[in-house]
């Protein structure tokens, strides 16, 4: 089996991170790795904003607590990817294009020992008022849709096990 399908069928979500930072180099590419996911007709309309000010990780998470009952969503990671689309170039396709971002995401930061987790409620959250001035803060615009929040780390768990892939995932015709 080839390197990149390995880390496709091994990467878990992780729930418990441990305080120590990313390094540079290794959220760099990351990061570049998002940049190079497919968009619908090459249009790039995602954007990433990348946090690591715990005030604002605070901030986002209690705006994130309050669409679940879960009151520390981003499960203690200290950095905080927010995957946004500009539906002005990418119509429909917002959702999609960011989705493909957070799996690029999330599979780089697997191959280079980096945990992650896709955070939903992204698009909740910059709807609120709050949400609506850190997307202007970050010169963004009403016109940019939160698709989700990939927060980073290193766990401080037991790697999950995977669960059974269930029957009929895969239908031939």
């Amino acid at each position: 089996m080839n390197e990149t399908i390995k880390t496709i069928i091994s990467r878990r979500s992780i729930r418990k991170f441990k305080p120590d930072p990313i390094e540079k180099d290794k959220l760099d590419a990351i990061l570049e790795a998002g940049t190079y996911a497919p968009t619908a007709m090459g249009r790039q309309a995602p954007v990433m904003v990348v946090v690591t000010d715990p005030e604002m990780i605070d901030k986002m998470e209690k705006i994130n607590a309050s669409f679940t009952a879960n009151e520390h969503p981003f499960y203690g990671a200290k950095t905080v990817i927010v995957v946004l689309a500009d539906t002005r170039l990418s119509g429909n396709n917002a959702m999609q294009d960011g989705s493909l971002v957070m799996g690029n995401l999330m599979l780089a930061a697997h191959s280079l020992g980096v945990d992650s987790c896709w955070i939903n409620r992204a698009t909740e959250t910059f709807k609120t008022p709050e949400g609506i001035e850190m997307l202007k803060k970050w010169g963004l615009d009403e016109n940019f849709v939160g698709v989700g929040n990939c927060v980073l780390g290193y766990r401080d768990c037991d790697y999950p096990e995977p669960k059974p892939r269930k029957e009929n995932y895969i239908i031939w015709d």
